[in-house]
This record gives C-alpha cells, sequence and structure tokens, in this order.
C-alpha cells in the first residue's frame, strides 16, 4: 500500500516525488515509456530558474531524480498498461507488478509526434528539436526549417524569425491544417517561405553530429531537393500518454486529461500534471510547478481522509466520475 503512486518521471512526475517524499509520503514513482520525459532529449536548457549558464536537460532530470531519491522516493521501471480507478485503493498495473495507491498522480507527459527518419532520431537535441521556445535562441542568424501544417508550425515559424535567418516551412500538402489566421501571419513573414507540398525525406547532418541540411521531396512531381540549413523543428503535434486512463478520467477531444480547481480530476484522490494535461505551455518549469500542486493536493487529501477506510468505494459515484470520459482522442495536429 502506497500513500502516494505517481505514473511518470518527467519535470512534473519528480517535483511531486520530491514535494510528495519531503511530506513523508514515502511516493512510488514508475517511470513510464519515457524516463524523464522530453528533457531527457534535450541538450542544453537555458530558461529553467536557477542555472544562469544552462544545464543539460538530461543532467537536471538526473539531479532532480537524486533529490526525491534523498528524501525517499522511490522508483520502478515500467510502463503503466492498466489501472482501476473504480475505488480506493486504486490498484496500478505496469507489465506483471501491481501497486495499490491511496493516491495518484497522473504526470505521464505527452509525445511529440516525430517524422520517424533514423536521422530524425539520431539528430534528436543536435540541431532537431519540437520545441522552438526551448532552443530557438540556439539558432541566432542561422537558416532552419519548421515541417508542419498546423497552428503550431505557423506559430514556431513566427517565433523562430526573432532569432533565424531564414525559415523554410515544410508541407506536404498545398493546403493547411492551420487556421487562416496564422497561415496568413506565416506568409507575411520576409522570413518565412513555404515550401509545398514536399516531403522530409532524410535530415543531412555533419559527421560530428550536427544538423546540415534536408532533402525533400515534391509530393506530386518526384523532385527531389536539398536546402541547407542549421535547424530543423518538427511542429507536426503531440499525442498526450493517456491510453490506460481512456474512459476512466475526463479528457478533452484531444486526449488531455483534464485538470479542474488546480490538478484535481473528476476522481477524488487523483490529480494529474505536466504535459498530460497542458497542450499550451510545455515548458519544463510549468510542469514543474503543476507537479508541485498535485503532490501538495494530494497530501491534502490524505489528511482530510485520515481515519477514513482506504478501501472506501467510489462505485456509488461511478456514473459521475468515469461515464465522463471524451470520446477516442483526435489527434491534435497533422503534418
Amino acid at each position: 500500500m502506497h500513500d502516494v503512486v505517481i505514473i511518470g518521471s518527467g519535470c512534473a512526475g519528480l517535483t511531486a516525488a520530491i514535494y510528495a517524499a519531503r511530506a513523508n509520503l514515502k511516493p512510488l514513482v514508475i517511470d513510464g515509456h519515457e524516463p524523464g520525459g522530453q528533457l531527457s532529449l534535450t541538450t542544453m536548457v537555458e530558461n529553467f530558474p536557477g542555472f544562469p549558464e544552462g544545464i543539460l536537460g538530461p543532467e537536471l532530470i538526473e539531479n532532480m531524480r537524486t533529490q526525491a531519491k534523498k528524501f525517499g522516493a522511490e522508483f520502478k521501471a515500467g510502463v503503466v498498461n492498466e489501472v482501476d480507478l473504480t475505488r480506493r485503493p486504486f490498484k496500478i498495473t505496469a507489465g506483471k507488478d501491481t501497486y495499490d495507491a491511496k493516491t495518484l498522480i497522473v504526470a505521464a507527459g505527452a509525445s511529440a509526434r516525430m517524422l520517424g527518419l533514423e536521422s530524425e532520431r539520431k539528430l534528436l537535441g543536435y540541431g532537431v528539436s519540437t520545441c522552438a521556445t526551448c532552443d530557438g535562441f540556439f539558432f541566432r542568424g542561422k537558416p532552419i526549417a519548421v515541417v508542419g501544417g498546423g497552428d503550431s508550425a505557423m506559430e514556431e515559424a513566427n517565433f523562430l524569425s526573432r532569432y533565424a535567418s531564414k525559415i523554410y516551412l515544410v508541407h506536404r500538402r498545398n493546403d493547411f491544417r492551420a487556421s487562416r489566421i496564422m497561415i496568413d501571419r506565416a506568409r507575411a513573414n520576409q522570413k518565412v517561405e513555404f515550401v509545398t507540398p514536399a516531403i522530409v525525406e532524410e535530415i543531412l547532418g555533419h559527421g560530428n553530429g550536427a544538423v546540415d541540411g534536408i532533402r525533400v521531396r515534391h509530393a506530386e512531381t518526384g523532385a527531389v531537393r536539398e536546402i541547407k540549413l542549421d535547424g530543423v523543428f518538427v511542429a507536426i503535434g503531440h499525442d498526450p500518454n493517456t491510453t490506460a486512463f481512456r474512459g476512466k478520467i475526463e479528457t478533452d477531444a484531444n486526449g488531455y486529461l483534464i485538470a479542474k480547481n488546480g490538478s484535481k480530476t473528476t476522481i477524488p484522490g487523483v490529480f494529474v500534471a505536466g504535459d498530460v494535461q497542458d497542450h499550451r505551455y510545455r515548458q519544463a518549469i510549468t510542469a514543474a510547478g503543476s507537479g508541485c500542486m498535485a503532490a501538495l493536493d494530494a497530501e491534502k487529501f490524505l489528511e482530510e481522509h485520515e481515519g477514513q477506510p482506504a478501501s472506501a468505494s467510489f462505485e456509488s459515484d461511478s456514473a459521475k466520475h468515469q461515464a465522463v470520459a471524451a470520446t477516442p482522442a483526435a489527434t491534435v495536429e497533422s503534418a
């Protein structure tokens, strides 16, 4: 029996673990399928407070993990594939292991959609990025590409024009999912050149592991073109890691868990934090802040329910709390 089980080990989950552990709740953290979250795939982080010279993403995550362990947090590797939230204690299944929890913090994050190229995987964090806010500063005066056709791609192209000398906006079709106003803003930006309909076939790299350019194929004529540039921003959307919670916790139309009154969900004792419920900001600092909120809310919940049997059933409220799930998640954006 655990007072607190935390699903996810990114900024949100680790911050929740630090706060819960300092409250002597001895939290159990289940790493998830991306241990460390998206920061573990990031090189230099320069916008996290307290590090004026910046810090490597994996180093920041390891420091937070060490801090949580210092206060008594326990970590288990594994991916949660099933949860039973109909009664307390909640049951969480990860592989062959099952854990009982008086409270649950879901900080499973969201995974950026990728193009699926081997070169993209190798150069992720070395010129290939999924976060303009995080990495745009590193491309001052350099040409870059933004891949995508939704609002995020248009927004990132405009944002990155503050830094980059040139932005190639690459999209596989001539039409876009983005709103008309966002398309018009991007087209009006003198630094942005639309490359459509084009498919990125390869991200070209130096021998020292840095982006050198991209190879694109015209979707209609098949003509191949190489574009010299220094960075590639993939902006084709994110998928929240909520498969195990579909139909059990309320989600929005895109599958993101819904937080109410801080970090609370429609199920008493279940809290959410980080990118699993945030499709707007998606920053390390906002994830950490929401992780703090979730831990404090869990601590307060446990105090208020002290002396009550942990097995108190929520089944009488199941129609209210668990029949609220949205329909299967729609895509947030599409390339």
